[in-house]
């Protein structure tokens, strides 16, 4: 009941690979769901799922040995990748797998050091669990605004839960919660990308996708609970689902938050868990900002 309104959002889906064709080998044939790395596809443990429940796999090329000196230096093809569920033939196979499942990678959460995490996915679980998080701390808050928290799908194939979410509550404002890149590991030019630290708190971005109002309303929340952040330029619309939040309805003042990330789109993304903490510290210290009845207007 509160007002103004005020919408955080998380995406929770994920790369993936959906069956396109089986065959007479038992073999499956995929394409991919999401923006992959083509060399980071084959040799990996996949878990494909089924309506009966998940199958275990492999993507499989051919082994290097067995390619001429050009095919070495080639990236292959998605369809010259395949994945093998250890069956001999298209009717065994089929007994457990269909075209249209689909697969993800098998790479489970591992504490590698400290607080650095590595898993597959932290695009974006870890702005999902930021954003529930976020919400759990503040449900016994007595707030001037009224926060909604949305686990959006399909981001990663064109922002489309964060169209219908940002459609159906309609908010006053919004941050959409995801990950960048983390652009202290060799090789980034921070000339072109920017310089972002794994473990120097969230990135707050600033640009056209942005409201200025909210932006004021994160940075001055982040000031005033010394909660450490950074700050990134993006010319364009944002590849996040604060691109579709801010034109839905008649326009949505919205924010973007970035948990910094290196390797992001890979099976072993990394992560300093204490980034995701101070995202949700933010989160919090921004609803708790918000006065009743303010507006995203000068």
């Amino acid at each position: 009941d509160g007002d103004p309104k005020l919408l955080f959002a998380g995406h929770i889906d994920e790369l993936g690979l959906i069956v396109t064709y089986i065959n007479e080998q038992g073999f499956l044939y995929f394409d991919t769901l999401g923006g992959h790395d083509k060399t980071m596809i084959s040799g990996r443990r996949v878990s494909i799922l089924t309506k009966d429940g998940i199958v275990k796999g492999v993507t499989g090329k051919r082994a290097i040995h067995l390619m001429s000196p050009e095919d070495r230096k080639k990236v292959p093809e998605t369809h010259e990748i395949w994945i093998d569920i250890g069956v001999k033939s298209r009717e065994e196979a089929e007994a457990y797998v269909g075209v249209g499942d689909t697969a993800v990678y098998d790479q489970s959460f591992e504490l590698i050091r400290g607080s650095i995490g590595v898993a597959r996915a932290f695009d974006d679980k870890a702005g999902a669990y930021a954003v529930l998080e976020a919400v759990r701390r503040l449900r016994k808050d007595k707030l001037d605004a009224r926060v909604t928290a949305a686990a959006t799908t399909q981001e990663e194939i064109g922002t489309r839960g964060a169209i219908t979410a940002a459609f159906s509550e309609n908010p006053d404002f919004a941050i959409a919660v995801d990950v960048g890149h983390a652009t202290d590991s060799p090789d980034c030019d921070h000339r072109k990308y920017g310089s972002f630290k794994q473990g120097g708190g969230p990135i707050v971005c600033r640009g056209p996708n942005i409201n200025p109002i909210i932006y004021e309303h994160i940075i001055r929340a982040a000031e005033r609970n010394k909660i450490p952040y950074q700050i990134e330029a993006d010319p364009r619309p944002t590849g996040t689902d604060a691109r579709a939040i801010q034109v839905a309805q008649a326009g949505i003042a919205t924010g973007l938050l970035s948990i910094p990330l290196r390797y992001m789109h890979t099976p072993s993304e990394m992560v300093d868990l204490e980034d995701i903490e101070h995202t949700v510290q933010l989160l919090v210290a921004v609803a708790r900002s918000f006065k009743k009845g303010e507006r995203g207007i000068w």
